[in-house]
């Protein structure tokens, strides 16, 4: 198969022919190109445009006809090729962030307490709609008395009533729990 890049061509490529230039271009470009893939060039395409703009900036002062500006572009994309390895080299790649995989991860505040709220939350459906209030005035929003009693319009005292309340509820339907999950634990066949 005939080279179709000519002596004629790039002689009228020098004189800044378009459609020599275009011709050349798509002569030396699919070479170009895959050389720049198969040596694992990080964006070959970019680097092919570059090794073209050098090329043609270049032109007027290549020697050797067709061969030499064959020469020249391929010698300008091995420069290239050799410049993004040695880029790539100084500078690592970074590895996408991903928060799960990260073994530093802890919840966030809000998400601990909500996640703490929703375990509670069988725990206080038992109690009476103040009494939770109480509590989740007092521990997760972590009020003062006076704040809590301002915000229900209760005096302190009966918010403190109703805290005291909701806490020994609380502490029995744990120990119930508990004594529960204990008995099962010990019927159980062995």
């Amino acid at each position: 198969m005939a080279d179709p890049l000519t002596e004629q061509m790039v002689s009228e490529a020098r004189a800044k022919n378009p459609v020599a230039l275009r011709a050349v271009y798509e002569s030396l470009a699919p070479g170009v190109l895959g050389y720049l893939r198969s040596k694992g060039c990080e964006d070959p395409e970019a680097l092919a445009q570059e090794v073209f703009l050098t090329v043609f900036s270049q032109l007027p002062t290549i020697t050797g006809g067709a061969a030499g500006l064959r020469t020249f572009a391929f010698s300008v994309a091995h420069a290239r090729m050799v410049d993004d390895h040695r880029r790539r080299e100084r500078q690592p790649v970074a590895a996408p962030y991903d928060p799960l995989a990260d073994t530093r991860y802890t919840p966030s505040a809000e998400t601990a307490v909500l996640e703490s709220v929703l375990a509670a939350e069988p725990l206080l459906a038992g109690l009476t709609e103040q009494q939770r209030e109480v509590l989740l005035l007092r521990v997760v929003a972590d009020l003062s008395l006076e704040d809590s009693a301002v915000i229900m319009g209760k005096t302190v005292n009966s918010v403190k009533q109703l805290q005291r309340r909701a806490l020994i509820a609380l502490k029995e339907r744990i120990t119930g729990k508990e004594a529960t999950e204990h008995e099962q634990y010990v019927q159980q066949p062995q």
